[in-house]
């Protein structure tokens, strides 16, 4: 849950990032929403912390706007896009796309559209855990951890299956 709350603020800053310059976290160590926890000499990882990490290509980046059909999700009386979607060329040149499957209990596939052609590989890391609310303890210190994911490319466009309560860091390639 953690995790795609910062996702999906990131995600936030970067489409609005004509008017946000900047943005920082408070606190960072054994607080709410922390990056790291410590108990001691222990030292855990929290998914927000990876999350900061999976998304250091979006410093300095130049946002890029995508076309994708987000579907919905549905919980109670609420309805809201169950796919959210950012698209950034790094600083360092290359082009990163940003997904967050905000449902937590199916996966979803998602084709995305970008207006940049030539993108050969799509490659990168994604977040999630057995329950939307699991957390990294110091026993079980990588519940939440990135593992590798790849989507498809083809016509322009890429497509990928991303797992339930997600978030998802894609490096597209030429």
């Amino acid at each position: 849950r953690d995790a795609i709350v910062a996702a999906l603020n990131f995600n936030i800053f970067a489409r609005h990032a004509d008017r946000v310059r900047m943005a920082n976290i408070a606190q960072m160590i054994n607080v709410l929403q922390a990056l790291i926890l410590t108990d001691g000499p222990k030292m855990v990882l929290t998914p927000t912390y990876y999350v900061h990490q999976m998304y250091m290509p979006f410093q300095d980046a130049t946002f890029i706007p995508v076309e994708f059909d987000p579907g919905t999700y549905h919980h109670g009386d609420i309805t809201m896009p169950g796919i959210d979607a950012v698209a950034v060329r790094a600083a360092d040149g290359r082009l990163y796309l940003s997904l967050v499957n905000l449902d937590p209990a199916r996966p979803a596939t998602v084709r995305v559209a970008l207006p940049e052609g030539g993108i050969r590989t799509a490659t990168g890391q994604v977040l999630t855990a057995p329950s939307v609310s699991s957390v990294n303890t110091f026993d079980a210190p990588r519940t939440v951890a990135p593992a590798p994911i790849a989507g498809k490319v083809a016509s322009g466009a890429v497509t990928i299956t991303l797992p339930g309560k997600s978030v998802a860091m894609i490096a597209l390639g030429r």
